[in-house]
Order: C-alpha cells, then structure tokens, then sequence
C-alpha cells in the first residue's frame, strides 16, 4: 500500500510533501488510524539507558518535528522514543528554498534546511499540548545562525534552562552542515565551554537529564577521540553518531544536479560510514558509554547491524520516508524473533 502512495508523495516537493503529512498526522482520527494500522504495542522489548526506560530501542531522530507537533501521533507509530528539534533560542526561517531533495536511486536525502523552527517558546507550548507521558522525549538544541561561535554557549544554555523540565534527555547539537561554522564547535575548547555551563546547571537540579552530544560522520578518529575525552571530562550521558554527511561517495547513481546539492546527505549511502563510527567509539569506550546509532537504517537488518557495532538504542529518520509508517512495526518485529531465538 505504501509503495503506491510514496509513488504519489514523490512526484510532489519534499518539503511541501513533509508538510502536508504533518498536517495530516494533526488531523482528527489520525491517532486511530494509526494505532490500528501500525499496532505500536506489538513487539516492545524495554531497555534501561542512561536512566531512562525505553519501551523499544527505536526512535525517531531529530529534524522530522522539529516544533513539537505531533509527538502523539508518532507515538502510535510504535516508536520507544521521540526526538524533537533542532530548536533553537528564537525563530529562524532556515536557508532558502529549495533546501530538501530526494535521491530515489540512493534511497538517500540531501537538505540544507538550516535549523528552521518556531523557536523555544513555541516548542514549550507544543511539548504541554502534545505531550504524551508514555514516551521519552529527547529534546535536540542547537544555536541560531546569527549568534557567532563565541556566544553559542548562551544560545545551548538559554535553550537548556527554559526546556529542562520537559524533555528526558537533551541532545547539543553542534554537528549540523548546515549552519555556517556550527561543525567548528566540535573542537576541544569549544564543547568544553559548552558541555561544562550546561553541566554545571544541569547539577544544580535535583534530578539531572541525561545530556549527550550529536555529532558529524566527517570527524577523523582523533577528533572523535578528543570529544570522547571531553565528553568524560564534564560526565556527558552518551553520544549521538551521527549527523548527516558532507561527502558525496562515488556508489551515489543520482543525477548530477542533485549530487551537487550543497547539505547534508542522509539515508542509505550514510550506513557504513555511521556504523564504522559508532563501532570505533564503542571500541574506544569499552562500551560503558551509550551510543544512539542513526544513519543509514534503511532495513531491520540494518537496524541489527548498528546494534551489533555497539549502538545502545537507534534512530530512523529517511529510513521511515523510504519505508512508511510501520517501518518502525518491522524493526520491532525482527528484534524480537531475534531475541526470542537467542
């Protein structure tokens, strides 16, 4: 049925298209039809991560919600967890259009969407109106386009102070393509500035959130290994691997003019180079630090792969684009019997 309909959503913009289907997940009776045809209590196996109880290891990763819209009707997609954002301190419109295309032929997406998003005040008021209290919400931050580097850590902080009471865990974000300079804060001094100040608030809490911290398939093993270090300098929870890339493998068959689009690259093309990333910091951290694995997961057999290689819980995001709403029914399914036959 989905193979029809996506044939349909495909001949229309991406962006246009994501929209209308927000739209349409917001509608009356969406919840319910949903529940029916996804069955998302079929096949949950609960996970203990970073002191949180995940229904499933499966959740979606940031960017399709980035406003906090319809964190229900995702829910009854199945999913173990939920990741909204990017957001940001103000509103921002993003990069101009267009910003978001499809590679068919790769099962891949390219976007320079630019961190749009209504902002966190907006986000707040979204999060108490959809708010479902049967899933853990992460909540993915990053800085506005017009805060220099220098400043960012305000823009973490004031974004982290004003949601910490309704997200679970928090994701800093500073590994977006699309954001000019944000990938530079992924140098030692920099995630030091920002990982402390949101520390060292997040401690004065009665209840600290899990902090982690989003970053780029691009880095070279040092550079991963100096996040690494300090990401255990300032007690971070865990590591998200990875965002979208910049490169552009030569196995991509797409046309030219869409290879050539300046952002990030997403979906299957993406799949090796995450696992072998989050293989390494596994490796790396004897596997005491928890890994959210995304990128590339385009099959169950995928989703088991970036399991395999050290992930502790996963995320899907073009993977679901490609597959439709019960892709997140299949990965369950296939975890499961797996489970059942070990």
């Amino acid at each position: 049925m989905y193979k029809l309909l996506k044939s349909i959503i495909f001949l229309s913009d991406p962006e246009f298209a994501h929209n209308t289907i927000v739209k349409l997940l917001k509608a009356p009776g969406a919840n319910q039809i949903l529940r029916l045809i996804c069955a998302p209590g079929k096949f949950n196996q609960s996970v203990n991560i970073f002191g949180l109880k995940f229904k499933n290891m499966i959740g979606l990763a940031a960017g399709f919600d980035k406003n906090g819209e319809i964190i229900q009707p995702l829910t009854n997609l199945g999913f173990g967890f939920i990741e909204v954002g990017t957001v940001t301190p103000r509103p921002q419109q993003g990069n101009p259009k267009p910003r978001l295309f499809r590679l068919p032929q790769d099962q891949a997406i390219i976007n320079r969407m630019g961190f749009n998003n209504n902002g966190v005040q907006d986000l707040i008021q979204n999060i108490k109106q959809n708010l479902n209290q049967n899933i853990i919400l992460g909540i993915n931050i990053g800085k506005n386009k017009t805060t220099p580097n220098e400043q960012a850590v305000d823009d973490y902080l004031y974004s982290f102070k004003n949601l910490f009471d309704y997200g679970d865990y928090f994701v800093i974000n500073v590994s977006s393509p699309n954001t000019p300079d944000l990938r530079k804060l992924q140098n030692k001094e920099s995630l030091n500035t920002i990982f402390s100040q949101l520390q060292n608030f997040n401690l004065s809490k009665p209840s600290p959130k899990p902090l982690l911290v989003k970053i780029a398939p691009d880095l070279t093993w040092q550079q991963i290994d100096d996040i690494l270090e300090v990401i255990y300098q300032n007690k971070l929870s865990g590591i998200v691997a990875t965002n979208t890339t910049i490169d552009r493998p030569a196995s991509l068959r797409s046309p030219k003019t869409l290879i050539n689009q300046a952002g990030g690259l997403s979906g299957k093309p993406l799949k090796d180079k995450s696992t072998q990333i989050i293989r390494y910091i596994h490796k790396q951290t004897n596997g005491k630090l928890p890994i959210i694995g995304v990128g590339g997961i385009m099959t169950p057999q995928d989703a088991l792969e970036k399991l395999n290689a050290g992930a502790s819980l996963i995320q899907i995001y073009t993977g679901m684009i490609y597959n439709g709403p019960c892709f997140v029914k299949h990965i369950k399914k296939v975890l499961y019997n797996k489970q059942k036959q070990l």
